[in-house]
């Protein structure tokens, strides 16, 4: 069926919010190909949207690796070549992406081209006028119903079989809903649900890059769902399906899978507001609720409870599943290694799955004994940088579980709880971390003719603990502790 010619007008030339030497340099470039040059696809989608687009998307009929060359030489850019065969380069200058493309799939228009494309609001051009720094035109080339698309803000695959052509689309649909805050078109989700199986062929660095992405959005939770019920989550993330119709404890009101997708729900009201949730100590957490922090934290909501399914137990109909926590970490880092993520957020994501029972057990322990200096200590010591996160993490978890048997006050004890460790950590344990050691392994091995060896750690730790508590202040007394310490170990039986 052919493609009907619809346009209509951008309110302003916005290639002149570019830099001057950057649209005469593309006007130049295209007069010396002696071929047409559009802006196409995200920019005009976002200039439609009256928003300023800094990277460009520029298409020619061909030739647009010589093009990207071109423009880099008289730019003084820098040339990455990202697909000879397919004619794509990329320029990359003063903070600009310039993307270059030829016609695809040997188109001899621009609105074949826009036809090979994923989605009608990514189906559009304006062309650049070779004579002067400008658009040529206005007139925005639609031919698929981009902008009718974008008032309704639906995601529409221009055709399904664009979307089995890169099944990556298939996962970019879920995106742009995501980032835009668009529904996707039922035709175009059912075509997802029936190919979703597709999505394990995209290199995985692909995959995760767009996962990333609707995480990083306002509407993670909205989107992992919708992902779920279209089935395209268990493609990417099988180890999740096993909590589907996973009963817990009286503690909660849903399966493990409904579980964690409810955390991620409630984490990102809690990053939303964390004062609400932790009332007076809001300043703490500024720094977790915004950028990759807030990312991982999502990260670490939807897969907290990865371990439960393998740790699930059945005791005298009751259920536990003890070391779900240390579970779900290993699992993670699995998952964390398939999609080639770096390793510092592995690392930090996995820690908090493998802590994330710890403030609980933690609350607990006030409300029965009141909670020590050592307590605190320990707790720091293993969460690092993240304590504020991990209670923002725990918070969610809470408010994921509304079970008839869930104890009350969980929520405030959680706060009350953050409040006592925060304030423990700055009176006595920060003091402690930021002052010089009172005692090297230089000193035992000079003043107590120790052999270095796994008793340094044991002694020197033990020492970070004496001083915490206040018994130790200063160097001299820390001598004291170290001998008092190697005399009574020398006293214990073997």
């Amino acid at each position: 069926m052919a493609a009907v010619l619809a346009a209509t007008t951008l309110t302003q030339d916005w290639l002149q919010t570019y830099p001057e030497e950057l649209r005469r340099v593309l006007g130049q470039v295209a007069r010396r190909s002696g071929q047409p040059m559009y802006v196409a696809g995200g920019p005009v989608r976002d200039w439609l949207l009256g928003l300023a687009a800094r990277d460009l998307d520029l298409t020619v009929p061909s030739g647009a690796v010589a093009c990207a060359r071109e423009v880099n030489a008289l730019l003084g850019g820098a040339f990455v070549l990202l697909d000879e065969k397919e004619d794509v380069a990329r320029v990359v200058w003063q903070g600009f992406t310039l993307d270059f493309s030829g016609f695809r799939n040997h188109s001899t228009t621009i609105e074949d081209d826009l036809g090979q494309r994923d989605f009608t609001i990514n189906a559009m051009a304006v062309p650049i006028a070779s004579d002067s720094c400008a658009l040529a035109s206005l007139m925005v080339i639609d031919p698929f119903g981009g902008v009718d698309d974008l008032a309704h803000k639906w995601i529409r695959a221009t055709a399904v079989a664009n979307l089995l052509a890169d099944p990556l689309r298939l996962l970019r649909a879920h995106r742009f809903s995501a980032t835009l805050g668009f529904a996707i078109e039922p035709l175009t989700e059912a075509a997802i649900a029936a190919h979703g199986e597709l999505l394990s062929d995209p290199a995985m660095e692909r995959v995760s890059y767009e996962l990333g992405l609707i995480m990083a959005s306002a509407r993670a939770w909205q989107t992992i769902s919708r992902m779920a019920q279209t089935g395209l989550l268990w493609v990417v993330f099988p180890e999740l399906a096993a909590g589907r119709g996973l009963a817990q404890p009286t503690s909660h009101h849903l399966d493990v899978f409904e579980h964690s997708l409810e955390a991620l729900r409630c984490l990102e009201q809690v990053l939303l507001e964390p004062e609400r949730y932790f009332p007076g100590q809001g300043n703490l957490f500024r720094e977790m609720t915004q950028g990759k922090p807030a990312i991982l934290l999502k990260w670490a909501a939807l897969f907290h409870d990865l371990g439960k399914p393998q740790t699930h137990r059945l005791a005298e109909e009751k259920i536990t599943f003890y070391n779900h926590d240390q579970a779900g970490a290993a699992i993670f880092e699995g998952i964390a290694e398939r999609l080639r993520w770096p390793k510092d957020d592995r690392n930090r994501v996995a820690r908090l799955i493998g802590l994330h029972m710890w403030p609980f057990h933690l609350s607990n322990a006030r409300l029965r004994t009141g909670i020590s200096r050592k307590a605190c200590l320990r707790l720091v010591k293993a969460v690092g940088d993240d304590l504020a996160g991990l209670f923002l993490l725990a918070m969610a978890d809470s408010l994921a579980g509304q079970g008839a048997g869930k104890p009350q006050g969980m929520e405030e004890n959680l706060a009350a709880l953050m409040h006592e460790v925060h304030g423990v950590y700055v009176e006595h344990i920060q003091p402690v971390f930021s002052s010089p050691p009172l005692i090297t392994g230089h000193d035992l091995i000079v003043y107590f003719a120790l052999e270095p060896g796994p008793v340094f750690k044991e002694i020197l730790d033990g020492l970070v603990v004496a001083q915490v508590e206040g018994q130790v202040v200063d160097r001299k007394q820390a001598l004291a502790w170290v001998e008092m310490f190697l005399k009574v170990r020398v006293e214990l039986p073997p």
